[in-house]
């Protein structure tokens, strides 16, 4: 058994393109959709990252494959220090990879379901990081549609970095989003609005409104909104029409405010960026160019005597899930082997997959040094728009048919 793996080590070509023996798999540390995200170490480098991977077969049954490259795509062209930016992609038969910076503070929401307290100051400079990634985010006209305390994880030393850009979209100057896409409670109101014709479309104040919405729970522990998965567009529409939202008479006057115009229902009167944010009182101390090199200590560090996450993911990885990540490469041995007398995919899922394999590119920011790869991923940003015919007006749309308008529900 030793021998074996000796000789595997050795066969492996640490030069050539990357792929799944490059890594060496640790532990599971969260899931998705369509796979789990394990912590994972580059043979040569050593370097520890985290990889996310995504069964290609359930991508295509749940209709998510233009979601899966459309991330790849956004991912390769962006690099910040509040992002998890994206390192490595590769594929095998049966996955897509995704190779990221490797946080492990955990994500807002353990933190929340911890009991840990958030107070105005510590708020306040996720606000600050936060706001950072989302003016970077507009200058390569990115809107992320899904910023909650899920996809808000904190590296070791407590700073914040967005991450899932699975259901983020492009628009450019005059050109709206329209599909219903997001996590509900989480969602603005203008985004219910456009799936019922109310207005033409949002834009980039939709992920504002969702900063606003974390910052309230982050410090009241509750969503300023009763919305949940389950909870109708009416309903949703009504609550927005008719509830007050409640701020603590404790809350320091000028948080009240910033917080209170973050979720403005009206989109034109919402603080939705860098410059309008930086103006506030509440900001008025804050050095920007220190809080982007990370140089303000954050009050809170995550624990480092465990891993801040549900430790039942690796437990599932190990024990229940059918196709553990560990296992792979004796399995896809014996796929191969048995592939020309299997009958298990038709051919329409058969040709499916072997699109996908073709345009899920393999990538390696090690080997972009000269950002050759990344000006080609920046030619995503060029792609044409469709322009659809109001009553009213003519006002270009981003492409309905894309699947990201898929609903990400959360309770």
């Amino acid at each position: 058994m030793g021998s074996s793996q000796s000789n595997r080590k050795e066969n492996l070509d640490l030069n050539g393109e990357v792929n799944f023996d490059h890594f060496q798999i640790l532990r599971a540390i969260g899931k998705g959709s369509f796979g789990k995200v394990c912590i994972v170490q580059k043979r040569d480098t050593k370097k520890m990252y985290a990889m996310k991977y995504m069964n290609k077969a359930m991508c295509i049954r749940k209709d998510a494959v233009r979601n899966v490259l459309r991330e790849q795509e956004i991912l390769q062209a962006l690099e910040h220090p509040f992002l998890v930016n994206l390192w490595f992609t590769f594929q095998d038969e049966e996955d897509m990879f995704m190779v990221v910076d490797l946080l492990l503070g955990g994500d807002l929401r353990y933190h929340i379901l911890q009991g840990v307290k958030f107070d105005a100051e510590r708020v306040k400079l996720y606000l600050c990081e936060i706001t950072l990634a989302l003016d970077y985010l507009r200058t390569h006209l990115i809107i992320h549609r899904d910023i909650k305390p899920d996809n808000i994880l904190l590296d070791e030393d407590g700073h914040v970095h967005i991450t899932d850009f699975n259901i983020a979209t492009i628009v450019k100057a005059n050109v709206y989003g329209t599909s219903m896409s997001g996590t509900k409670p989480y969602m603005a109101p203008e985004i219910f609005q456009t799936a019922t014709d109310d207005c033409k479309g949002y834009s980039y104040p939709v992920d504002w409104w969702s900063l606003g919405v974390c910052a309230y729970e982050m410090l009241r522990t509750k969503r300023p909104y009763d919305i949940h998965a389950n909870s109708s567009i009416a309903d949703i529409q009504h609550l927005f029409s008719t509830n007050t939202v409640h701020y603590p008479s404790t809350w320091n006057p000028s948080l009240t405010d910033l917080i209170r115009q973050l979720l403005s229902v009206d989109p034109r009167e919402r603080i939705s960026d860098l410059e309008s944010l930086s103006k506030h009182p509440f900001m008025a101390d804050v050095d920007w160019d220190v809080v982007f090199s990370m140089e303000i200590k954050p009050s809170f560090v995550p624990p480092k005597d465990h891993l801040n996450c549900d430790p039942t993911f690796e437990l599932e990885e190990m024990i229940i899930e059918a196709k553990p990540l560990h296992k792979k490469k004796k399995r896809l041995a014996k796929q191969s082997s048995r592939a020309k007398d299997s009958k298990e995919i038709d051919e329409e899922m058969q040709g499916t997959l072997d699109t996908l394999s073709a345009e899920f590119r393999v990538y390696n920011r090690e080997r972009c040094s000269n950002h050759h790869e990344l000006r080609h991923s920046q030619e995503l940003f060029n792609t044409p728009t469709k322009t659809i015919s109001n009553a009213d007006s003519s006002v270009e749309r981003e492409d309905d048919s894309l699947p990201q308008e898929h609903e990400q529900l959360d309770t």
